[in-house]
């Protein structure tokens, strides 16, 4: 096909964030941010990388993500980068909840959007959000495809071993309850860019990523296909994330709704917005955390100490899932960044064939590298994830082939 860009959106409750790439070499064309929509201090960062322009910002009302979106398309016209060009293949949406149905992208239509409607009980923060985005790309290019790429479509080759609870299944079947994870698209680009680096196939290589950042979830990834993943029914579970518990024994709800006489829409934002790191020290950026601890804040010593543990388990816990494990791949901003977090993760496990080169580890770069010791059975990657170059080219993938059907 002729036309080579695709534009990509993620549409939060009150932001979007979008990239023009290039698909003929993933080159971004343009980057933006829209922040704050629907207050009087909204704020658009727009940067085009295929000319000398430089970062453009204005701030002022947009009212809504429509008003968003044609602030965008606005941009991207003054750079001769408009959403009427020829050259724009597609627009690619970033969908955090699928359920079982969408296992990969897909072509937007009137069903597609009434299931992911119909999903909003479970990511009821998302993907209101998410729909919101797409439509008014219907509206701005109905001519277009729009195509959805879901956080959860990565996650559904997991066995029902692993993705099912241990509850009455007719309940659990009645309303949607199991393991769907998230992140997908980081983990599926990760994995895949892990086996490059060790010069092999995806289908070749067993690999546990550790996507670390304010949200963090663990996969265990077998020969390309993810078989197990530590956030659940929705992005609470799992590892200790900035404002998020992780695991917790249910009983917890229970005993704050009875002793504590809290609402379940107060234990919601206490498990989601006022635990993990923020809720053991205050803080929830790991730099501020590492600064208290070398000048001796007890608090932030132990928020640490419990991040680790957790992260920890489920490295064990994921090595026993695949048996062989290939690699180990840390990522987002707190594993791409974070030399102490990696380096206390794997301390102690050379049994386990785990060892770092301490100074490969503790110099930054912002390139995949291998950060294990040569004589180290497993490699211990940092792989910087590109969702968005993820979703362009699953986005692509489907347009082109569809166009040649």
């Amino acid at each position: 096909m002729s036309a080579t860009r695709v534009l990509v959106l993620n549409s939060g409750s009150s932001s979007v964030k979008y990239q023009l790439l290039d698909m003929r070499d993933g080159a971004r064309l343009a980057v933006g941010l829209v922040e704050r929509i629907g207050e009087e201090t909204s704020r658009l960062v727009h940067t085009p990388l295929a000319t000398d322009g430089g970062k453009r910002e204005r701030t002022g009302p947009i009212a809504d993500h429509e008003a968003a979106l044609k602030a965008v398309a606005a941009e991207l016209a003054a750079d001769g980068l408009g959403l009427d060009s020829p050259e724009l293949a597609a627009i690619g949406h970033r969908v955090v909840h699928g359920g079982m149905r969408f296992t990969a992208p897909t072509v937007v239509d009137e069903e597609v959007l009434a299931e992911v409607e119909r999903l909003v009980p479970v990511a009821p923060l998302h993907n209101p959000a998410n729909i919101t985005g797409i439509r008014t790309a219907q509206a701005l290019r109905p001519d277009l495809p729009q195509v959805a790429v879901f956080d959860t479509a990565f996650h559904t080759t997991m066995p029902e071993s692993a993705a099912r609870y241990a509850i009455d299944t007719e309940t659990a079947d009645a309303h949607r309850i199991r393991r769907y994870g998230f992140h997908g698209t980081s983990h599926a680009y990760v994995s895949r860019e892990t086996a490059r680096l060790l010069g092999k196939e995806p289908e070749d290589v067993n690999v546990i990523v550790l996507h670390l950042g304010n949200g963090a979830s663990a996969s265990a990834v077998r020969g390309g296909r993810c078989v197990d993943t530590s956030m659940g029914l929705t992005p609470l579970e799992g590892l200790v994330m900035g404002t998020r518990s992780g695991d917790i024994d249910p009983a917890v709800v229970f005993h704050l709704k009875r002793v504590a006489g809290m609402s379940t829409d107060e234990v919601d934002v206490l498990l989601n917005k006022k635990s993990g790191l923020i809720g053991l020290c205050g803080d929830n950026d790991m730099r501020e955390i590492r600064r208290r601890i070398d000048a001796g804040d007890e608090r932030a010593a132990l928020a640490f100490d419990v991040y680790i543990h957790r992260l920890r388990k489920y490295i064990g816990a994921y090595y026993a899932v695949l048996g062989r494990v290939d690699a180990i791949a840390f990522t987002a901003g707190v594993g791409e960044n974070a030399a102490p977090v990696r380096a206390a993760a794997v301390a102690g496990l050379e049994e386990l064939g785990l060892a770092l080169d301490s100074a490969l580890n503790d110099e930054w770069s912002d390139r995949a590298r291998i950060v294990s010791a040569p004589y180290a059975r497993v490699a211990i990657a940092v792989v910087p994830t590109d969702e968005e170059l993820e979703i362009a080219r699953q986005t692509f993938a489907l347009v082109s082939s569809n166009s040649l059907d």
